[in-house]
């Protein structure tokens, strides 16, 4: 199997497909270098054929592919633990779209590698779209990209008991001493109130890709930002909470607000540069998360999907 092998269709991700019965392991063992030579060229592979159905393999091969893995930190939303350093999807309304974002782009170093294997794929929808971020970073308007290149973004937080996580899931523990200390070593500040814990922290928004040196807009401004909420929900949560209560919101680094047209100019870009191929369950989906920002569409019916992060990249650049 060589690069020509590669099946490349406007509007589609690179797809590989495996066509012969294979040992997964073995194949991965044999096309590792051809696998990590795509992901350089193409940001993503997804790999057909080789009958990942279940967390068991996934981490096996995951294995095989990264040389750490990591685990969701800060999580703005629940994922199940399914063994092998694999995770189950976020928990998200299936009748709600998850919009574009890079994996834990508001943490200090990125998980550069992700693995994503379809085990059930669903009746319709539900489809990992896929979008370059160094494609998103050329065609955003140059004063938009100026001037979060120059502030970076913010993440502002609210934990409560009402809605969202509480800050003990995010942080991993009940204990406030360990929680400063980890906001402290991760340039988060906190505010503990008497309805929970707010934190703020400021990331660049234009990193330099760790092996090709090249800029990509990687973060999760418009993803966590209120315009990108439904407006039926924002508009009740403000209702409930007050405008600085919402359980996540991102603005410029300078602490001004984003309006809604630049989340709005944000999300048509990434729609306008959007890959997209529907789920088949047993699919290998390798993603190079700081080159390429991925999304989850709508969907009806069983949908089960893993995913392994790992290969952590620093995020020195402001």
């Amino acid at each position: 199997m060589t690069p020509a092998d590669l099946e490349l269709t406007p509007g589609k991700p690179p797809i590989l497909p495996v066509s012969e019965p294979v040992a997964a392991a073995e194949w991965v063992g044999e096309y590792r270098a051809l696998l990590t030579e795509v992901l350089l060229r193409h940001g993503a592979v997804l790999v057909r054929g080789l009958g990942v159905r279940d967390a068991a393999l996934l981490g096996q091969l995951s294995a095989q592919l990264m040389e750490s893995t990591v685990m969701d930190r800060e999580a703005f939303a629940r994922r199940h633990p399914l063994g092998n350093s694999v995770f189950s999807s976020l928990e998200w309304p299936p009748d709600q779209p998850m919009c574009m974002h890079h994996e834990q782009s508001y943490l200090l170093e990125v998980p550069r590698l992700l693995a994503i294997g379809c085990f059930a794929a669903p009746d319709s929808g539900g489809i990992t779209g896929l979008a370059d971020a160094e494609a998103v970073l050329a065609e955003l308007p140059e004063p938009l990209v100026a001037r979060f290149a120059e502030t970076g973004w913010t993440l502002r937080r609210s934990f409560n008991d009402v809605v969202g996580l509480p800050w003990r899931e995010a942080f991993g523990g009940d204990d406030r001493e360990a929680a400063e200390k980890y906001c402290q070593a991760n340039r988060i500040t906190c505010d503990w109130r008497p309805d929970g814990l707010r934190t703020s922290q400021t990331r660049p928004a234009v990193l330099d890709h760790p092996l090709t040196g090249r800029p990509v807009w990687c973060n999760q401004i418009a993803f966590l930002n209120e315009w990108t909420m439904d407006p039926a929900v924002r508009e009740y949560l403000v209702m409930q909470l007050g405008a600085d209560g919402l359980p996540f919101n991102t603005g410029y680094g300078d602490g001004e607000p984003v309006d809604a047209e630049t989340i709005r100019t944000i999300n048509e870009v990434y729609e306008s540069l959007t890959l997209r191929e529907p789920w088949q369950a047993g699919d290998l989906l390798l993603v190079d998360n700081v080159r390429m920002a991925h999304s989850r569409e709508p969907y009806q019916g069983r949908r089960e999907i893993g995913m392994v992060q790992g290969d952590p990249a620093p995020t020195p650049r402001g």
